[in-house]
């Protein structure tokens, strides 16, 4: 693919000058850029629908999500896959994020190492893919050799394979069963990546990994009812949950958050329920973890 036919590649009219503007015009020229993404990720939205539905349904299976990317995508990967535990209570195996060149390219630079097709593949066959797992391939330009090798590996075994790019016409439309292409347009610096397009990724893998999580139960109205309360921190936000969903008093929080470990979805549910916690555990698992389906099922 010609480089200079890429979208993400190309010169900004826009910003021809930012070199010899003063300071506030300057960021002005930048602001004005980056409103244009979420725009660009609004009309993906169907698209976005779609593979949180299916990853979802294969979670649910007992399937595992893998991000892979290189670079600024790639970090983006492992970000998003990192915070799903603290946040949704998750095994760390169940949401991955594979960058190339290892977590040594997560802190320096390691370009030449996103070239190398081969490597994808192997990077992948590590993690002992089946067809209940689903790998998202992120790359702004949509050419990564790295990403795609990765990709049609996950694709010749039956794996369910997503694409996230900001350039229409892409080669990853080739490997993946899903596409999702937020365009945002030049960068304000030529082929600057790590920003619009970083933004776009970014906003999308919110979208995704929450809506997923939102699918799996994690979550109670608005609230993240399978965080982990391992510091203080998490302890206080447990209580202020549980307050929250059910306003009750604090002596009631206390004594539910005790028996059950500070497991806030359990605590809540014993508390709307009465039930004893055996008996809020085996109501959880029957409606797979999810609040409101379990009270409705007793109340």
């Amino acid at each position: 693919m010609d480089l200079a036919k890429l979208v993400t590649e190309g010169r900004n009219p826009d910003t021809m000058d930012i070199d010899m503007l003063e300071t506030k015009e300057m960021l002005k020229k930048i602001n004005n850029e980056d409103k244009k993404v979420p725009l660009a990720v609004e009309k993906e939205i169907p698209n976005i629908a779609k593979a949180v539905d299916v990853i979802a349904q294969r979670l649910r299976e007992g399937g595992r999500l893998f991000y892979i990317g290189a670079g600024t995508s790639g970090r983006l990967g492992v970000l998003d896959a990192s915070e799903c535990p603290p946040t949704y209570g998750v095994d760390p195996e169940m949401v991955q994020g594979i960058i190339a060149g290892g977590d040594t390219a997560i802190r320096k630079s390691m370009e030449g190492v996103e070239d190398d097709a081969g490597q994808g593949k192997i990077d992948l066959m590590g993690k002992n893919l089946s067809s209940k797992d689903a790998v998202v391939g992120l790359a702004a330009s949509g050419r990564t050799p790295y990403v795609l090798g990765a990709m049609e590996y996950a694709r010749s075994i039956g794996v369910l394979t997503v694409g996230i790019c900001c350039t229409p016409e892409n080669l990853m439309e080739k490997y993946a069963d899903i596409m999702i292409t937020p365009v945002v347009g030049p960068e304000v610096i030529t082929g600057s990546t790590r920003m619009k397009a970083g933004t776009a990724q970014k906003l999308v893998l919110n979208m995704i990994s929450t809506g997923v999580m939102i699918k799996l139960g994690k979550v109670y109205s608005n609230l993240m009812v399978d965080v982990r309360a391992t510091n203080e921190k998490l302890v206080q936000r447990a209580r202020r949950i549980v307050k929250q969903a059910t306003g009750a008093g604090e002596d009631i929080i206390e004594k539910a958050l005790e028996e059950t470990e500070f497991n806030v979805k359990l605590a809540i549910v014993m508390i709307f329920t009465g039930l004893r916690k055996d008996e809020a555990e085996k109501l959880l698992e029957k409606n797979e973890g999810h609040i409101r389906k379990a009270i409705d099922a007793v109340v």
